[in-house]
């Protein structure tokens, strides 16, 4: 009868000991998944801070797994509940990066219209621009910037259509400050013009 008993005890204590000392590798396996989910959504690049974070977090629950592999009696309770914590701010994460991304493309969008817009008021300006000895060659310098400018919206479009949404805005805010600084220029040669015409 003690042996019976001993005996249960025994199977009872290899199996409390067995379910709570096994190493959730499916969890784990399913964060790493959600983690490269968010990744392909591009997290790494529209919110790297958020990505990082939720890397970080994957990072400590390796580390945990490493600590609970040493021990005699291994417990991965805690890393369960960790791993609960991680898969809800992957799928966070992701759609942030999705929203985010949204919002890039139409600034990318609206910048386009902007520098279209510029382009064409800096074409009507160079026909208003004094043609004098040196207007001709100087506006024949900013009629090649103005078509830089064209060209450089084309490869926004390019960029846009490859999904390099962060190199395509960043060029199509450097047309943007080229363009500006073409109309600046313009308007104050032609201001300059009329005010000593009118002298």
């Amino acid at each position: 009868m003690k042996k019976k008993l001993l005996f249960v005890l025994a199977v009872g204590i290899t199996v409390l000991f067995s379910s709570c000392g096994k190493v959730p590798q499916e969890e784990i396996d399913g964060a790493n998944a959600a983690i490269e989910v968010a990744k392909s959504v591009g997290a790494n690049v529209y919110v790297s801070e958020d990505f990082a974070a939720l890397q970080d977090s994957m990072r400590s629950v390796n580390e945990n797994v490493e600590v609970q592999n040493a021990n005699f009696f291994k417990n991965f309770d805690q890393i369960k509940a960790q791993l609960v914590v991680v898969n809800t701010m992957a799928v966070d994460v992701k759609a942030k990066a999705e929203a985010r991304k949204e919002e890039v493309k139409l600034e990318i969008e609206s910048l386009q219209t902007e520098v279209d817009s510029i382009v064409m008021q800096n074409k009507e300006l160079t026909t208003q621009a004094p043609k004098g000895k040196e207007g001709v060659a100087a506006l024949e310098a900013i009629k090649g910037d103005i078509s830089l400018i064209e060209a450089s919206l084309i490869d926004v479009a390019g960029l846009v259509a490859q999904d390099q949404l962060i190199a395509a805005l960043d060029k199509v805010k450097a047309a943007k400050e080229k363009a500006l600084a073409i109309n600046t220029e313009l308007n104050d040669v032609i201001a300059k013009y009329a005010k000593n015409k009118r002298k």
